[in-house]
């Protein structure tokens, strides 16, 4: 098994920093703004995830950007100053593993804010010297960028200096004790980089464990011209959540989080698509397709989708009947802040023309948590950790 194989006893919270802890005020939560949530405001309830009992946080991006998300990175190697500074950062990390949790932080290789001033300088002067960091079709306007989002360019990592940023960026955070990293769209840089990327990394910190997000939910035709994946036509005519899609990073990283569990647990429980023999078929199958060292973290909703128990109706025993198939499973369970407290939303995502992902992102309920369903969280994760 690889450096990294504590992950495989990993039971993970999912925490997206803006909307967990911190935040003086709920008020305006569904609009695209920072709220408040913050690095002191996890720290603070770290007794709160060691009473739960998960033994890994994963945390959204926290670098400088222009977005409470963290998405829009304007700086890789600096904090963002609405969630805090470096020495917040620091002192994190060495709460966690004080307590014996693991930390992982979201990356994002694949693409950067336009106000980066590396891009700024690229748009504005074609003799720049980070011109070729980027897909410039036709400059300064006509460029690749994540999918249709001009905000964010895409990064031309196939150049070395744009590649050795990023991973010395990567290098620079695991230096300061992050565990890992869960990468976002992992589909978007060419797996040379990915090979480049790995082999870089587990040089100095053989244990950081890489667990990439490829998923193609929501993906243009027009839009694959920014994916590089083999066979991507195919992938893409297949599904949103494809194991020859996944397959492709065995060997470059870690694992990839199981969008195919997810998929397959919301046609069971949600949907009625399948029925439960049918379910635990596929659900085997897909399971087997992967080398037992290949991590396939499993989930029942996370930041970009509709959360389980709106999508049940409020319905918590069908959304306990989920979590008890999820923590069966021999794979690391991730937990998206709030499940446990019975965290819902308003209408689906889907349902509205902008930034409805907000829905799924409300701030946690710390003044009206559902007891009981905590209760039934903190007796499944003690379960599990006697079983593993």
């Amino acid at each position: 098994m690889s450096g990294a194989s504590w992950f495989k006893k990993s039971i993970i919270y999912h925490i997206l920093i803006d909307r967990f802890a911190g935040f003086k005020s709920e008020k305006n939560w569904e609009k695209p703004d920072f709220l408040g949530g913050n690095i002191n405001g996890i720290i603070e309830k770290i007794p709160y995830l060691l009473d739960l009992g998960i033994n890994t946080i994963w945390i959204s991006p926290f670098y400088k950007t222009t977005a409470y998300h963290g998405y829009h990175i304007t700086d890789f190697n600096q904090v963002e100053p609405h969630f805090g500074t470096l020495d917040d950062i620091k002192y994190l990390i060495s709460a966690c593993h004080k307590n014996k949790l693991k930390i992982i932080a979201d990356f994002v290789p694949n693409h950067l804010s336009k106000h980066h001033r590396h891009f700024i300088d690229a748009q504005t002067n074609s003799k720049s010297q980070y011109f070729n960091w980027f897909y410039f079709i036709q400059w300064p306007d006509e460029y690749l960028s994540f999918l249709r989002i001009k905000e964010i360019p895409k990064i031309n990592l196939n150049y070395k200096d744009a590649r050795d940023h990023i991973i010395n960026a990567a290098l620079h955070w695991l230096n300061i004790g992050f565990d890992g990293f869960r990468l976002d769209h992992v589909i978007g840089p060419t797996h040379s980089f990915w090979k480049q990327f790995k082999q870089k990394i587990k040089i100095d910190f053989p244990q950081a464990v890489l667990i990439g997000e490829a998923w193609m939910m929501g993906i243009k035709k027009s839009e694959l011209k920014t994916i590089n994946v083999k066979k991507k036509f195919i992938n893409w005519l297949i599904g949103s959540a494809s194991d020859n899609l996944f397959r492709q990073y065995v060997g470059e990283l870690d694992g990839v989080l199981d969008f195919k569990f997810q998929e397959l647990i919301r046609g069971y429980l949600i949907n009625s698509d399948i029925s439960e023999k049918k379910f635990k078929k596929k659900l085997q199958d897909h399971l087997n397709y992967f080398p037992e060292n290949f991590y396939l973290p499993n989930f029942l909703d996370n930041h970009d989708m509709d959360r389980f128990l709106f999508l049940c109706k409020d319905n918590k025993e069908i959304l306990k009947k989920a979590a008890k198939i999820q923590f069966s499973i021999n794979q690391p369970p991730i937990i998206y802040y709030g499940t446990e407290t019975g965290l819902s939303q308003n209408k689906s995502m889907w349902n509205i023309p902008s930034y409805g992902d907000l829905q799924a992102r409300q701030p946690m309920n710390w003044n009206n948590p559902d007891k009981e369903l905590l209760k039934f969280y903190k007796k499944l994760i003690s379960d599990r950790k006697n079983i593993c």
